[in-house]
């Protein structure tokens, strides 16, 4: 059964990865579906593979919203799926340390800032139906200390709270405007498998990086779009301010291996 017939849709960073399978779920389960991305290339080849509307925005950009604003005036559900490391122009100091300012403010600006203006936009467009589903995906780095990468940890760690702030807001108005968090680690996505050894000594170089993942394999980014058409459709109406670890049980505790 479809159980977003009905429903506008708006995934940022959706033109490959997490966002792509996010999209992909979300259309199944019969949303009208926006995806955007700041990659135009990338984001027309996947509307046109999936048949979706595609906007090109910069999350970071608070005049890119306001267009979406004007272009999109009402909606039902956002995922601020858009994000980056700090490690995309390649290896560079990201510890406490050695981080540059500017490094620092780059991750913040789009991960943080884009996800403040996402709510923003989503609140202001969902008001006045006075119902809605934001989901704003975080990680698990937003749950612990990331020494290798503080700027990245910190803004999916503000992600985390602000979501919290979001829901209590909505909720203090009235509205049945609910917000969520999800915090994955380590999703198979086109980042990981290029960082991964190809052919041979590939399968022991997986074995090793979630030998401490109780479940001892990566999770599949349809499993991280499976959890978020949960949570965006009227089912989970009582869920809000909530936020979901998709880890393979890497934070329940101690590692278990398997029996």
């Amino acid at each position: 059964m479809q159980k977003l017939q009905n429903k506008k849709a708006l995934i940022t960073g959706a033109a490959r990865g997490i966002g792509r399978a996010i999209a992909e779920r979300l259309k199944e389960e019969g949303a009208d579906i926006v995806i955007t991305d700041i990659d135009d290339e990338a984001l027309h080849q996947t509307g046109y593979e999936l048949d979706l509307e595609t906007h090109i925005l910069d999350v970071s950009k608070e005049s890119d919203w306001l267009e979406v604003s004007k272009k999109y005036p009402y909606i039902d559900i956002l995922v601020n799926n858009a994000g980056i490391t700090g490690f995309e122009n390649g290896i560079r100091a990201q510890d406490p340390e050695n981080t540059s300012l500017d490094d620092w403010c780059k991750v913040h600006a789009v991960n943080l800032d884009g996800t403040f203006m996402g709510c923003r936009y989503a609140i202001g467009a969902m008001k006045e139906k006075g119902t809605g589903s934001i989901i704003n995906i975080s990680s698990r780095s937003g749950m612990v200390g990331i020494a290798g990468a503080a700027a990245y940890a910190s803004s999916k760690a503000a992600i985390r709270n602000h979501s919290k702030s979001v829901a209590l807001y909505c909720a203090r108005q009235g509205w049945k405007i609910r917000c969520n968090s999800i915090h994955p680690a380590a999703i198979m996505t086109l980042m990981w498998d290029a960082m991964l050894p190809q052919g041979e000594g590939r399968e022991a170089a997986i074995d090793a990086f979630v030998k401490d993942t109780p479940l001892r394999r990566f999770g599949e980014v349809s499993e991280v779009a499976a959890l978020t058409a949960m949570l965006a459709n009227d089912e989970s109406g009582y869920i809000t301010g909530a936020e979901f670890t998709i880890d393979g049980g890497l934070l329940a505790g101690s590692a278990a291996a398997p029996g």
